[in-house]
């Protein structure tokens, strides 16, 4: 990637809409933080830590995750670790950002929910970057679990902007959530959630027409089936695509076989994000990148991820749209033709 291009992409103003906040947790900070509450960690050093990030599916990182999330005990743990993130965040320019978070991590290891949103959100408050919350579900776990998830976070309804699905998607289809969403869609929360990432198309399509998400999670196999293709990008339904997540899980062999062009291409309202930064190799400015020094990229698709960062968030049309205006007002300076 030339030189200038690299410096538009990482400069630009965007936002991140693909972020688990338990995934942005480093291995220092790990270890910092079991040292702070006394855990013990079955690796010896950040290194050894840090060697064991190498994962052939979901399910391998998904084992790693949560026993890196044994260290949360503390509200001023989660506080920590979203801070840092954020931190993160502002150097990359983002503008806003919607994280995720996973309550029954915690819960069933005892943490009370007050601690986990209340940590998370002060962070939030405290932070420059504009950051709103989604509370997602587990999915590997049951709908009852999610239900009962659901009713513990409700007293603190006005921390979080909406809920999502996530864990492993293989076996367990958005249709095992369908009261659950629709009980959030009552209460007027905004609806997201995982799906054709491993799992096949059949999944965007139950989670657009069973759940009645606003935004698609991963999205990528959506090009194995041309009608919903085509329904997606009709409807304006984003993906928030995760380039580095998706080599490092193996959804595909290595960025230049990556279809986000693709999808691009297909008219498709596209988003670029990190997922779980500290694990898959970077946060949002190195998937960026990452992607534009492996697929023909160029200065419009920087252009158009930028604007689709803001478009597919659902923070309010004034909002969106001073964003938008900064976006436009930045790449003025570059000649678009």
């Amino acid at each position: 990637m030339h030189t200038s291009l690299r410096s538009i992409v990482q400069n630009m103003p965007k936002a991140e809409l693909h972020i688990h906040i338990e995934g942005s947790l480093e291995p220092e900070l790990i270890f910092a933080l079991a040292e702070r509450n006394g855990v013990s960690l079955p690796y010896a050093s950040v290194e050894a830590l840090r060697a064991a990030y190498a994962f052939k599916d979901l399910q391998s990182f998904l084992d790693i995750y949560y026993a890196g999330a044994s260290v949360l005990l503390q509200e001023q743990d989660f506080y920590d670790m979203t801070a840092a993130y954020l931190r993160r965040a502002e150097a990359d320019h983002v503008r806003h950002t919607e994280i995720f978070f996973d309550p029954q991590t915690h819960t069933a290891r005892g943490v009370p929910m007050a601690t986990v949103i209340n940590g998370i959100h002060r962070a939030c408050q405290d932070s420059p970057v504009s950051a709103t919350l989604i509370l997602c579900f587990l999915r590997h776990l049951s709908e009852d679990d999610a239900i009962a998830t659901l009713e513990a976070a409700l007293p603190y309804r006005d921390k979080f902007i909406g809920v999502g699905l996530d864990s492993s998607e293989v076996g367990n289809p958005p249709e095992k959530f369908a009261r659950v969403f629709s009980r959030c869609k009552d209460l007027g929360l905004r609806l997201v959630a995982h799906a054709g990432e491993e799992g096949p198309p059949a999944y965007i399509y139950a989670a657009l027409d069973v759940l009645h998400v606003e935004r698609i999670d991963h999205g990528v196999r959506c090009l194995e089936d041309h009608a919903l293709t085509r329904r997606l990008a009709e409807e304006g339904m984003p993906l928030t695509v995760c380039p580095l997540s998706n080599i490092k899980l193996c959804v595909f062999r290595d960025m230049k076989q990556h279809n986000l062009l693709q999808l691009l291409d297909a008219g498709l309202v596209a988003t670029v994000n990190s997922d779980d930064p500290a694990y898959f190799g970077g946060y949002l400015n190195e998937n960026l990148l990452a992607a534009f020094d492996s697929l023909p990229l160029g200065l419009q698709h920087a252009y158009q991820l930028a604007r689709n960062s803001f478009v597919a968030s659902f923070l309010s049309e004034a909002d969106k749209q001073k964003h938008l205006d900064d976006v436009d007002a930045y790449f003025a300076a570059f000649n678009l033709t």
